[in-house]
Parts: C-alpha cells; structure tokens; sequence
C-alpha cells in the first residue's frame, strides 16, 4: 500500500490509520479506535471500481468480551451482506450502562440496493469514495448530490440505507449533510479529508 493517512477523533478519544492504494479505484486497509460508548478496536478493508463504486467492504470490531464482523459483497445490482458474532456486545454496553446495540448486519438487503457507496461510522476515510465516485473535487461551488449510501454503524455493524448530500463548495471543500446534520469538510489535493469538524482532523506533519 503507497499510501498512508492518519486522522486524530475530535469527538472522542480515539484515531484512525489507514493504508491505501489509489491508482485504481480503492484498495484500502485501516485500523479505528474510539471509547465512544465503550472502548473497541476496529479493523477494515474497503475495495472500488476503477470508478470508484464500492464493491467489498469487510469490517470487524472488538472490545472486552465480545467480536462482530460484516461483510458487504456488492454484484448485479445487490448487496448481500453477512456477519457473525462472538461474545456479548449488549452485554457489555448494559454494564456500561448502555443502550443496546442490536443484530449486526441488516435483515433485508434490498434495502440497500441503490448504494454505491458504504459509510463506515467514524471513519473520514470513507468520506473519499462519494467524492472520487461523483468527482466533486471539480465541480463548481454549489454543485449538490443527494445519494444514498450502505451506513455501517459502530460498534454495532448494524447497515441501514442513509440519504446524504455531497455539495461541493470549491478550493478543496465539501459540505456534507443529512436531513439532521451538516459540516463543512476540508480536503486535501487528493481529495481526503483533512480536517472534518466534529469528527476528526489530519495531524500536522513534523
């Protein structure tokens, strides 16, 4: 992998790195951390077209006691979408003093059929493939794009179908938002994230 990106939470403690080839489409790798609503490790793999249209996503996260993976396969048009479990995730947030998180993965996959993109919960790096796929980095201020993406929540892996909004706002920015969010997002010459309020934010250079 050529590339290497890493991105401190501003949320809550916790990062990402990610390890990535992008002279095709994506191929990616990466590691999430967070404590946020109990502390888990999580590991992924993230794999487009040429175009960038997501066609594979693998994800796993673990914290004391339990571990849940899912798998998105994306082909003619549909997704299917498997997961397995170890361990007790509800258990642990309930002693945590948490809500229940719920099953893994989704119980109708058609619902997720006009995804091109997956959205990792956390993860700016998944930000880059709705702003490769739609090419948003030139585009003209203003320009807007409502899609709607496979959202894999965490810890939970939990996928449900989300409308978002890409707009691009020119000179390497983009609002992103939902019908309850918005933020203005920084990026790089590349087209990732460098800087997204709320969430996370590349770390200087030394």
């Amino acid at each position: 992998m050529p590339k290497s990106l890493f991105w401190t939470r501003t949320d809550t403690a916790g990062a990402e790195h990610a390890l990535l080839d992008d002279s095709q489409g994506l191929a990616a790798r990466g590691t999430l951390l967070a404590v946020d609503p109990i502390p888990w490790t999580g590991r992924y793999q993230v794999t487009t077209t040429p175009d960038w249209t997501t066609t594979r996503v693998e994800v796993e996260v673990e914290g004391s006691g339990w571990l849940r993976s899912v798998r998105l396969e994306r082909a003619a048009d549909r997704w299917r979408v498997t997961t397995a479990e170890q361990g007790d995730l509800d258990a642990a947030l309930a002693a945590a003093g948490q809500r229940p998180a719920g099953l893994p993965g989704t119980d109708d996959p058609d619902r997720l059929g006009e995804a091109l993109d997956v959205d990792l919960g956390g993860s700016p790096l998944f930000n880059a493939l709705p702003v490769h796929r739609l090419g948003l980095a030139a585009r003209p201020a203003d320009t807007a794009y409502r899609i709607t993406v496979a959202w894999v929540l965490v810890p939970s892996l939990v996928v449900v179908p989300a409308e978002q909004i890409y707009t691009s706002l020119g000179s390497g920015r983009v609002r992103f938002s939902t019908d309850t969010f918005s933020a203005d997002i920084d990026l790089d010459a590349e087209g990732y994230v460098v800087r997204y309020p709320g969430l996370a934010e590349r770390p200087a250079s030394r």
